[in-house]
């Protein structure tokens, strides 16, 4: 699969924003992050915004690279339904994507969380081959820009506590400081 070694800008055409605000809309419906201590409908709505906008970001990148991708899944489904399936397929190859703010990363640092509770374990880290894709959701822009990191084995990243205590015990964290520091990643 053609690959990348330093961080893909990727801009976002205007109807996919629309697409994936309107999915997040209608998929926060269906949620309960009460595990979570996430009750705040407008921050379930954004999460899933940013999320899908990432999504989008890996898949214009790597359609881009002429490789087939599959998904993003804008499918809202009842609770039952619901899954722990890739984000994507590259050239069938399972592929999750996380994505976070730069107007949160300036407050707590750039980091990505898996969801680590008691109540609900993202199967992902229990699986060191798995692939992931890191990105950054330039929101502090005037235009839909992402920031599209390289693909990342689970194994490869290095999971610490939240900064936020709120967090601690339901998720954990992957901070790209450390990741630099350790020569997993470069800025």
């Amino acid at each position: 699969m053609p690959t990348f070694t330093s961080p893909q800008i990727i801009l976002i055409p205007k109807e996919i924003n629309e697409r994936a605000l309107e999915f997040a809309r209608m998929v926060t419906k269906t949620i309960n992050y009460r595990d979570s201590n996430q009750v705040v409908k407008e921050k379930i709505r954004d999460d899933h915004f940013v999320s899908k906008l990432g999504e989008e970001a890996v898949r214009i990148l790597f359609e881009g690279r002429q490789c087939l991708v599959e998904g993003p899944d804008y499918g809202v489904y009842e609770a039952k339904r619901k899954s722990w399936a890739a984000d994507l397929r590259v050239n069938s190859l399972d592929v999750a994507v996380k994505t976070q703010r730069r107007s949160a990363a300036n407050r707590y640092g750039l980091s990505w969380t898996f969801q680590d509770s008691p109540e609900r374990r993202d199967p992902i880290l229990n699986t060191p081959e798995a692939w992931v894709c890191l990105v950054v959701f330039e929101d502090l822009k005037t235009e839909t820009e992402c920031l599209v990191y390289p693909l990342r084995k689970i194994k490869q990243l290095i999971f610490e506590a939240p900064r936020l205590a709120r967090l601690v015990g339901k998720k954990q964290a992957v901070y790209l400081e450390t990741l630099i520091k350790n020569g997993v990643m470069e800025k």
